[in-house]
């Protein structure tokens, strides 16, 4: 039996690392995360998919070698396998199933080798056979509407083998579901009415990115504008013109972080208006986890101040403001299905969406590490060297002249931080569990997030002469990566898709 692996970027990883190699390092670190840090508790709730049919109940799942099974039967349920194939099992492959099985969440078969391994086996899984069940599909190429068809019939059963899942990854379970499950049409604007309390999650997940995306419009007005409001004048004691007589720079250096804020809050609300129409609004439910796990990361750095010592009414306004509607749109999960019908495209187009898939995972992770080590320097050190070198002084030099300025210039910092760690991990599950065939919103939003979160940096760091190579890099490589990810997913995220639902399937 042929290696099994179960990771959403194996199909490349393989390319590049090897297949055998990279598998099995997926699986492992995929069970260790299940297993051993708790993630039997958190796991579900984030990798959330719809309901497993219920005449599905022991037919829907994987078959698996022995030299994996542990890993499998930790991992798979999680996704939605109700049952794990193990074959062929040996009198050596004894201990691992025993390990594989002792906390299993899911019903186990064993294909025993020999009659002296059947009776071996029998105590440790749920059922023995001793050939190929003739009442069961083993599916070879990741087609969705082939497992639908099969598990129709309540005789059959239906195993992933490792080709399938080395091709698709383990959000072909989830896909299946959803192809199997009956849709109803979401609701229309008109059909909503005024009443707030008759909206459902969906307008209050699209009324934060709207206000998102209207305070960073207005925090850009303040930067290109006055710069300094009157609570920042009070606080600090100095006007601009002040400023300007602190260091000639300094005024410059306080528009760009703050234009390159309201970048970044114009793409939060683009990528959580995206989540809340195109994913709440289609009876997504990790699009309700993915805006409720970036969402209180975002907001949660609004406490900041308590390190910073600045506490700024404008931004406690908007927190005060959208907090409430961000808990509206994330409170209960979706539980009607509103998704179009699931329609697989040409295998070819799939497989040019995957590198996408996986440079926009790797731009997600990126954002949030450096969203974390911004946070860090700006409640730490405030200034890297790069700012110090532009500005041609020192933190002690500004301490001096305004013993407020440094911790001014944190607040700016940490929040940019703040809220880069949460569009990175709205990027990154986006990415991650977003990725089907004719979701155009996907690619519209990272587009047009992106797009917000680095033009607006470049245009205010060559305006103000900060040009700094190695300061600008990480933005160059960013722009870079998400071109060619957007370039290569196109085709496959804006494909035209059957937009009937599909209605008592």
């Amino acid at each position: 039996m042929p290696d099994w692996t179960y990771h959403p970027l194996s199909p490349i990883a393989s390319s590049v690392f090897g297949g055998r190699r990279t598998r099995v390092w997926a699986m492992k670190v995929l069970a260790a995360v299940v297993t051993r840090v708790g993630g039997r508790r958190w796991i579900p709730w984030v990798f959330d998919h719809p309901p497993v049919p219920p005449e599905w109940k022991g037919r829907f799942g994987a078959t698996v070698p022995p030299s994996i099974a542990r890993e499998a039967v930790a991992v798979l349920p999680v996704q939605g396998a109700g049952v794990i194939e193990i074959g062929p099992v040996g009198l050596a492959d004894i201990d691992t199933i025993r390990q594989a099985t002792a906390d299993r969440r899911c019903r186990v078969i064993a294909v025993a080798a020999t009659p002296e391994a059947a009776a071996a086996v029998a105590p440790l899984v749920d059922a023995v056979s001793a050939s190929v069940d003739s009442g069961t599909v083993r599916l070879t190429e990741p087609e969705i509407d082939t497992a639908v068809r099969a598990l129709a019939d309540p005789s059959t059963t239906v195993l992933a083998t490792p080709a399938v899942l080395i091709a698709a990854g383990p959000g072909w379970f989830n896909r299946v579901i959803e192809a199997a499950t009956s849709t109803s049409p979401p609701k229309r604007l008109h059909d909503i009415g005024f009443d707030p309390r008759g909206w459902p999650a969906w307008v209050w997940g699209g009324l934060v990115g709207v206000g998102l995306i209207v305070a960073g419009i207005g925090a850009a007005a303040i930067a290109l504008g006055p710069v300094l409001l009157w609570y920042d004048r009070d606080y600090l004691g100095l006007s601009v013109d002040d400023l300007r007589g602190v260091n000639h720079h300094l005024v410059g250096f306080l528009q760009h972080d703050r234009l390159t804020m309201a970048g970044n809050m114009i793409g939060i609300g683009v990528l959580y208006f995206g989540l809340a129409w195109g994913g709440i609004r289609e009876g997504h439910r990790w699009a309700r986890n993915a805006l409720l796990i970036s969402g209180l990361v975002s907001f949660l750095t609004y406490f900041y101040f308590l390190v910073t010592g600045f506490l700024e009414p404008l931004h406690t306004l908007v927190v005060i403001i959208l907090f409430p509607m961000l808990l509206l749109a994330v409170w209960r999960a979706p539980s009607t299905p509103h998704w179009p019908p699931v329609v697989e495209g040409p295998e070819a187009q799939r497989r040019r969406a995957l590198w996408g898939q996986l440079l926009m995972i790797g731009v997600g992770g990126g954002l949030f590490v450096a969203g974390a080590v911004i946070s860090t320097v700006g409640l730490t050190s405030v200034f890297v060297p790069t700012d110090l070198d532009f500005l041609g002084t020192s933190s002690e030099a500004l301490r001096a002249a305004n013993q407020h300025l440094p911790p001014f210039i944190a607040h700016d910092r940490a929040g940019f931080g703040g809220a880069l760690m949460g569009a990175g991990l709205a990027v990154l599950l986006i990415s991650l569990w977003g990725w089907r065939r004719g979701e155009r919103w996907v690619w519209w939003s990272l587009l047009i997030g992106c797009a917000f979160g680095t033009v607006p940096v470049l245009a205010v760091h060559f305006s103000i002469g900060y040009t700094h190579f190695e300061h600008l890099l990480p933005v160059y490589v960013l722009v870079a990566v998400v071109t060619v990810a957007l370039a290569l997913s196109r085709g496959y995220l804006t494909a035209a898709a059957d937009r009937s639902p599909r209605i008592n399937r």
